[in-house]
């Protein structure tokens, strides 16, 4: 009877996949409160229990690999994501489509999870976003022709164009730029506001600044930058610290979601020198940190980085200008 025991307990001890410290030494205390012996040297196994053993633990030693090898792989294509800019991130998904599977957003939320800082988290759960975005667009899009930067400016700017085909400024219809905002933001979510879109947008200014004969176009251009800025720096918050909201990063972050023609309004309601609660030297401290974080987390050179900074460097300016207005100084 006391073999018998043994003999199961040895089994289920060799057999398991998954060993577990604890339970060895709970069933060693079993059989030692019973007077059982725990000397294997009476209970030799035969040939078939070797191949058993050897078989299963082959079995497990293969699929212990396998899931080691995926999981690499898995890290390579996230690290990979992560260190592509917009126009090498799409390429990227395209050309691995089909690793996008549960596989991967398990081991993108498990590596999201252990991230030791706020910005790693949150580049993660960026990363994951626009991720799914630009899946879903070559799903969508697998029948469907690609629009070029310029299908995509044409595209952003339709709702403003007139009967006459003209882009009027300020528009005659009070709704078109709530509806090219919707553009903007639909398009961006998709993945198709890329620097090729950025550099034609840039393009087309320059040229419409040097044509000088179609001020409405080039008022309309500008805020489509200002929109897609808008757009991109709202993405991220820095407003919550744990459980504290801080109110500098707060009232920045209210500037950048407000249209630029609000701004005036928002800075003397916001700032301590008009009738907030916000010091200038804190709004300006806040700004040079979100700067330093664009130029951290875009492409050196790259027009994505020179219109953010310009955006974050425009409310800067604005800034100091109602300060020096408030204070009775001259511009």
């Amino acid at each position: 009877m006391r073999i018998n025991a043994f003999c199961v307990s040895a089994f289920a001890f060799i057999y398991s996949p998954f060993p577990n410290p604890q339970g060895a030494l709970l069933q060693d205390w079993k059989l030692r409160k019973h007077g059982l012996s725990l000397r294997l040297t009476p209970f030799p196994l035969n040939s078939s229990c070797r191949r058993r053993r050897t078989t299963f633990i082959c079995a497990a030693n293969q699929e212990a690999e396998e899931a080691f090898r995926k999981t690499v792989e898995i890290d390579r294509l996230i690290d990979m994501l992560r260190e592509a800019n917009p126009h090498e991130l799409q390429k990227l998904v395209v050309e691995n489509i089909l690793a996008f599977n549960p596989s991967f957003w398990v081991r993108l939320a498990a590596r999201t999870d252990t991230c030791k800082s706020e910005d790693d988290k949150k580049d993660y759960e960026e990363l994951a976003a626009t991720v799914m975005s630009v899946v879903d667009l070559v799903v969508h899009k697998t029948n469907e022709k690609i629009e070029s930067s310029t299908d995509v400016l044409k595209g952003v700017l339709k709702p403003v164009v007139d009967d006459e085909g003209e882009i009027p400024w300020p528009p005659r219809d009070p709704r078109a730029l709530t509806w090219m905002e919707k553009e903007i933001s639909q398009r961006e979510q998709e993945g198709q506001l890329d620097e090729g879109f950025l550099a034609e947008v840039n393009a087309q200014l320059r040229q419409a600044k040097e044509d000088g004969d179609k001020p409405g176009l080039e008022a309309m251009l500008q805020k489509v930058l200002q929109l897609y800025a808008s757009k991109v720096l709202s993405k991220r918050s820095y407003a919550m610290k744990g459980n504290e909201v801080l109110k500098d990063e707060q009232f920045l972050e209210t500037i950048i979601q407000a249209p630029e023609q609000e701004w005036n309004n928002i800075l003397i309601n916001g700032l301590t020198i008009g009738a907030g609660d916000i010091s200038a030297e804190e709004l300006f401290t806040v700004l040079k940190k979100r700067i330093e974080r664009v130029l951290i987390r875009t492409e050196g050179g790259s027009y994505q980085q020179r219109i953010l900074t310009e955006y974050l460097k425009g409310i800067e300016t604005r800034a100091e200008e109602i300060v020096q207005v408030l204070q009775g100084k001259p511009q």
